[in-house]
């Protein structure tokens, strides 16, 4: 797998977190855990259920050591927002990215659930109000 990053960016592979100072490519010639910077996302972004289980995923991946903790968050997580979400699609991708965390395959299931962030957003808005007879 060939990575592209630019001067100053940061990544996390297997925990490490690491800055680059020029543009350069990277090959990883083996299966590692890695995140880009830019999908890295703060604990006061994490406001709703996908998003709290995108953050415990997050968390498996940048910091190995925190995984066994980490795991059952999101494993609870994805419970209760398959019973509180109805839209097919996101219920679909919630069930893709448990199956990937089943599977160890957590930079998958980040990516399906960054995904579904905007299904979400638009499961969570409120009905538009009806205009009133006159």
């Amino acid at each position: 797998m060939n990575i592209t990053l630019r001067a100053g960016e940061r990544f996390f592979i297997n925990g490490a977190v690491i800055r680059i100072d020029r543009k350069a490519s990277i090959e990883l010639l083996n299966e590692v855990t890695f995140l880009l910077e830019a999908h890295v996302m703060q604990a006061e972004e994490a406001t709703t259920l996908v998003r709290q289980i995108y953050f415990a995923v997050q968390i498996m991946l940048m910091d190995p050591t925190a995984a066994a903790s980490a795991a059952p968050l999101a494993r609870s997580l994805i419970e209760s927002a398959l019973v509180a979400y109805r839209a097919p699609e996101l219920t679909a991708g919630l069930k893709s990215a448990a199956a990937s965390l089943v599977r160890g395959r957590n930079f998958e299931a980040l990516k399906s659930l960054r995904a579904l962030f905007a299904l979400e957003d638009k499961e969570l808005q409120p009905l538009a109000k009806t205009p009133s007879a006159a």
